[in-house]
């Protein structure tokens, strides 16, 4: 079923969802605001867009041009009813393109920013088997996997251009490996906690394409409390792009 709501902690961002698809998380909003703009900047892309909540958000923080790819129609239609209802259209494209083939289009070695909140799970796990096909490819590694995806990232980018991804912590070695065998140098890397008593579930990651050697760790995001409650450095985060 189809619904409309306000993109959570932004009231002036209206998105459309479906509860049969994989609906946006705080994973895509904290990468779109982890994600490095600079004022060289001119074309920004997000790949595997789903709904469009990524590029609704950086609209908020930049007025450079913004394409979303997004493989599933229903999802990109959505994304296409959320840009136009937002009155964003002069800024935002949505195509509904498989990002395998998109790299063969009039973007190849356009875009100064590339975000991506991708599937995190391998395809021989087994858990996602009572799933539906459109929430196992959001989730799994059905369609492109983490190598394919790099690959497609490097055709894409600029050079000197900027890719920022939000994953897993337990493949953070994998995705290194990948950012570096497709000449993409990593750059930052911010961990983020659930709350300060466990471990870590999520880590945004940014690299810059023949980028020079040089490593920043971040300070990490807590978003809860123990009570529940967002941090105020959560809250900060949100605030600085409303």
């Amino acid at each position: 079923m189809e619904v409309l709501n306000d993109i959570l902690g932004y009231k002036n961002r209206k998105i459309y969802q479906d509860t049969d698809y994989f609906s946006f998380s705080l994973d895509s909003i904290m990468l779109a605001n982890f994600a490095t703009i600079r004022l060289r900047d001119r074309l920004i892309c997000d790949l595997g867009c789903g709904n469009g909540v990524i590029p609704l958000i950086l609209s908020l923080r930049t007025n450079k041009n913004i394409v979303g790819v997004e493989i599933q129609k229903k999802l990109s239609d959505m994304a296409i009813k959320s840009v136009d209802l937002n009155k964003l259209s002069d800024q935002i494209k949505i195509i509904n393109i498989d990002m395998k083939k998109f790299v063969n289009s009039e973007y190849f070695e356009s875009f100064d920013l590339i975000t991506c909140n991708p599937p995190y799970f391998k395809v021989n796990d087994k858990s996602f088997f009572n799933e539906s096909y459109e929430k196992m490819i959001a989730r799994h590694e059905i369609e492109i996997n983490l190598s394919e995806l790099l690959l497609v990232v490097n055709k894409l980018l600029k050079n000197n251009g900027n890719f920022a991804i939000v994953h897993r912590p337990e493949r953070l070695m994998e995705i290194l490996f990948e950012f570096r065998k497709n000449h993409i140098e990593p750059k930052r890397i911010q961990f983020v906690y659930e709350k300060a008593s466990k471990g870590s579930t999520l880590v945004l990651i940014e690299g810059q394409k023949n980028g020079k050697d040089g490593l920043k760790i971040e300070n990490p995001i807590i978003m809860y409390n123990e009570d529940g409650s967002f941090t105020d450095e959560y809250e900060l985060l949100q605030n600085e792009v409303r």
